[in-house]
């Protein structure tokens, strides 16, 4: 099943044999040091600029009805963003393992590689990069 949309992510994940855990890591858009023009046209339009992870966790597929939930939670950190990116793991049963692919995971955002992972707007749709 191809996944378009959050609803999908937390329905493959809850059809998994083992137990999953969702790594989520969120983005904020912002324009590059020393941006030429050009970028800074392309990001006062909404589009390109840099994505900066702000914020990181891990759920169940149980913990997390649906994206608006999730945005909802994610208030109460404090940090505004505009993305999430999205990996599912089997559940290790030990959270030193879980932390470690959620560095793996920001680490690999941050030097830009993101095929990896799904990719989510704030309403809950796959976003995808060209």
């Amino acid at each position: 099943m191809a996944i378009s949309n959050f609803a999908d992510l937390l329905s493959e994940a809850r059809k998994q044999p083992e137990p999953q855990r969702l790594l989520l890591v969120c983005t904020r858009a912002e324009l590059p040091d020393y941006p030429s023009e050009e970028q800074r046209r392309r990001f006062e339009q909404g589009e390109g600029g840099a994505l900066t992870p702000v914020t990181c966790v891990d759920r169940t597929p149980e913990e997390l009805s649906d994206m608006a939930t999730f945005v909802e939670q994610s208030r109460e950190t404090g940090q505004d963003w505009d993305l999430v990116f999205a990996a599912a793991m089997a559940d290790p049963g030990d959270d030193g393992i879980i932390e470690q692919q959620l560095r793996r995971m920001v680490e690999s955002l941050q030097m830009g590689s993101i095929e990896s992972f799904l990719a989510f707007n704030r309403r809950g749709e796959v976003v995808s990069f060209q």
